[in-house]
């Protein structure tokens, strides 16, 4: 009950409808972003505080561009779009959202590196084969293969993100470093 009143208190405050705002304007052009990129968005773009990404056309299941993408250091979660194909656990789809990043103080500007860096990520990912079993020289719908320095190039581009928006700007990194290393 204590976290429902504090919710509740908090999205009363004028703060709240400019964060509500930012979310929606950040997902907007974000999927904006992955489209001018060549990226299916589902729905074309967003008025809400989402959107989803079909994969297919990478070659690729949900399942797989999550994973790699998830080596990249972004988080996001894949998902089933209508009409499925690959079904509930492989999926043809990546859901993407806003309010981490917006929470984080990110505008526009972050929101066409991030739609970059899924294009580079998605289109440098191929299913891997299955070596072994029945099935072996077959592509799997779970393995994948990434590009190491596409990889590495995600991964630093990411990094400078979040080094421009640190998640807790008040912890002395350093500090716990020294103290617990």
């Amino acid at each position: 009950m204590a976290a429902k009143a504090v919710g509740l208190k908090e999205a009363s405050e004028p703060e709240f409808k400019d964060y509500a705002r930012r979310i929606v304007e950040n997902a907007s052009a974000l999927a904006g972003y992955c489209v001018e990129e060549g990226m299916q968005v589902l729905t074309g773009g967003t008025d809400n505080h989402l959107m989803q990404i079909d994969v297919t056309p990478y070659g690729l299941t949900g399942r797989q561009a999550e994973g790699a993408v998830r080596e990249a250091r972004v988080t996001l979660n894949r998902n089933t779009l209508p009409f499925d194909s690959n079904g509930p656990w492989y999926t043809s789809g990546l859901r993407m959202g806003t309010p981490a990043l917006t929470t984080l103080g990110m505008g526009e500007p972050e929101m066409r590196e991030t739609a970059s860096i899924m294009r580079l990520i998605l289109s440098s990912t191929s299913p891997a084969k299955i070596t072994k079993g029945k099935l072996a020289g077959t592509l799997s719908q779970a393995r994948f293969r990434i590009d190491p320095d596409a990889l590495e190039q995600a991964r630093t581009r990411v990094g400078d993100l979040l080094d421009r928006f640190v998640l807790y700007p008040e912890i002395d990194v350093g500090y716990l470093q020294k103290a617990f290393a």
